[in-house]
């Protein structure tokens, strides 16, 4: 087991490219200590590792799998951090012109447990590695939203990140003193959102972090956008 340097601590799962990786990055040029994930391969985490080589640690996980969960879960035994967070979400094969009509149940069931099961049962795999005044928190979306789906459409993935908000609130009833965080990004130029999208990673991702840390010390769950600011349930 690596032990990392004094001071904040943080681990990202789910951090080789897009907006894990760059979470990990400003985490870093903070001066934060980073523990992040990547599936395999050498990554953009590994070209990062070069410039933070004592302060970022890299494991690897898939999620998906609960041996490597577990495995994961004995490499880091003893350790704490300020920041466990889960970054991880996968859009339907076919698009967001898909309906719940016309998607298959295979593909339904991988978008549903990749978005919603796997993110919590990390989360509860390593829950009791948060500090006191920690935060534990996951990806989520805005499209996750019940209350503000006025317009429909990319019917799958609004109902996995939906669920994961639930799970998350079942989550949050259980651990009533932790601050827990649900963080909807807003619709960012990645793989999964697009070259049309409205913000490049750059212009979205201090205000990410800055909405992250600022948790630090609070209490209960909150679903924010990337200011800050509450979304509806």
């Amino acid at each position: 087991m690596k032990k990392m340097p004094e001071g904040k601590s943080a681990l990202i799962i789910g951090a080789s490219r897009g907006l894990g990786l760059a979470i990990a990055r400003e985490l870093l040029e903070r001066g934060w200590n980073v523990a992040a994930t990547v599936r395999s391969g050498k990554t953009g985490l590994h070209t990062l590792a070069e410039t933070f080589p004592k302060a970022l640690e890299i494991e690897y996980l898939d999620i998906t799998d609960a041996d490597q969960i577990a495995g994961l879960k004995t490499r880091l035994q003893g350790r704490d951090f300020d920041l466990l967070f889960v970054n991880a979400g996968v859009a339907n094969k076919n698009g967001m012109s898909e309906t719940i009509g016309e998607i298959t149940a295979e593909e339904f069931v991988r978008v549903m447990t990749i978005n919603a099961l796997w993110p919590m049962k990390v989360l509860e795999a390593f829950s009791g590695m948060a500090r006191s005044g920690g935060v534990i928190g996951a990806m989520s979306s805005g499209q996750g939203s019940v209350a503000d789906n006025e317009r429909g459409g990319n019917d799958v993935y609004r109902a996995s990140k939906a669920a994961l908000n639930m799970l998350m609130r079942s989550f949050a009833s259980r651990h009533p003193q932790q601050a827990l965080l649900l963080l909807a990004p807003g619709w960012v130029k990645t793989d999964m959102g697009g070259s049309e999208a409205a913000f490049s990673i750059e212009d979205v991702i201090p205000d990410i972090v800055n909405t992250m840390v600022s948790r630090q010390g609070e209490k209960g769950l909150r679903y924010l956008d990337r200011f800050g600011k509450p979304i509806q349930w």
